[in-house]
């Protein structure tokens, strides 16, 4: 449980009996319960709030018909994150909902899941823990690991990405299962990585546990999401390609993805108030066509050719892909355009394809 600082425990009543309840309880003894407090400046990221979810753990990404999506799947195992990315938007999207909240009925959940994904063997399901939480950072709470890994292991249409900021690895690695499980990594330069993402491994933490992911057998994956310019930003990029060249194997990378920062308008104060010594509020933004505050498009544009260029040059064939961006954008900084999202969709299911043979 190393770098959690649990103080906390919230258990709805319903949600005593359920066994992972039970389990995760057991691994915090030295929590004290407690009851809801409302709002926290803090999102409650020291407290777990064990509830029984009442919605639908399995829901398409969130895209706009505006910009180009690739088709992901979100299992919603929980709610916030206890790291504190300045630039994060479950502070905005969680605010009135804080602590970490655990989702503790995912496994009687997870029968008609499965059943979505049996329905058509020929459709390519791709699913990911990472969207609303980190995937891996409470793993040694909630061993999500041990109650997902054998179920999408065993499908063959079906893939399950982990997408984490830390080196929490233990549950993988301890694990028999490795077919059709995806370990992921968000990276940045050194500089954001040091001072916008607190509470993260490092760097280099993060590659070493990738490269050993690798080694037992693991395919991997990266984010560069969100891109910053900064000062020195170019340099900064490049040295991270440098130590993924130092650590990994290339072959190995069934994709990597690329974003730039994005935020709807309510994020912006928050991250002021609870982050005031960033930076990554000083660029040059627009309101794009989905509301969201983004770059100008020439900057971002800039960011993803470098990161382009710079990657292939590492290695010709890592999956390189854009998160909700336009045709014009894809075309004018990565040399062509899938065009629509089902045609973004379609890649990454190759890319499933080509690498899980």
């Amino acid at each position: 449980m190393a770098n959690l600082h649990i103080k906390n425990a919230i258990v709805e009543e319903a949600s005593k009996k359920i066994p992972m309840s039970k389990r995760i309880m057991g691994r915090v003894p030295h929590a004290v319960f407690a009851e809801p407090l409302g709002p926290t400046e803090s999102m409650g990221k020291d407290t777990l709030h064990l509830l029984s979810y009442k919605g639908a753990f399995l829901k398409p990404c969130p895209g706009t018909k505006e910009y180009i999506c690739c088709g992901y799947q979100i299992l919603n195992v929980a709610t916030n994150c206890p790291l504190d990315c300045s630039y994060c938007i479950l502070q905005s999207y969680f605010l009135h909902q804080p602590y970490l909240r655990i989702h503790v009925n995912l496994e009687e959940k997870l029968a008609p899941i499965l059943a979505f994904i049996d329905r058509d063997p020929d459709r390519i399901v791709r699913v990911g823990t990472g969207e609303f939480a980190d995937s891996l950072a409470l793993d040694s709470l909630t061993r999500w690991t041990d109650i997902l890994m054998q179920p999408f292991s065993e499908r063959k249409n079906a893939v399950l990405e982990f997408k984490t900021k830390t080196n929490q690895i233990d549950g993988l690695i301890a694990s028999p299962y490795r077919d059709r499980i995806i370990v992921s990594w968000s990276l940045n330069s050194p500089l954001i990585s040091a001072t916008e993402e607190k509470g993260a491994a490092t760097l280099k933490q993060r590659l070493e546990a990738a490269r050993r992911c690798q080694e037992e057998g693991f395919v991997v994956s990266f984010h560069f999401d969100p891109l910053i310019p900064h000062k020195g930003w170019r340099e900064g990029y490049l040295k991270t390609i440098d130590l993924m060249d130092r650590y990994l194997r290339p072959h190995g990378i069934i994709w990597i993805s690329m974003g730039s920062l994005r935020f709807m308008p309510d994020l912006k104060p928050i991250i002021r108030k609870r982050h005031p010594g960033t930076a990554i509020l000083d660029g040059e933004f627009i309101t794009g066509l989905d509301g969201k505050t983004r770059y100008f498009k020439p900057i971002r544009i800039e960011l993803y050719r470098f990161m382009r260029q710079n990657l292939e040059q590492w290695y010709p064939d890592l999956g390189l892909y854009l998160c909700m961006e336009s045709d014009e954008v894809w075309r004018k900084s990565m040399g062509g355009s899938p065009r629509d999202s089902e045609g973004l969709k379609g890649f990454l299911d190759d890319r499933v394809v080509q690498i899980f043979k």
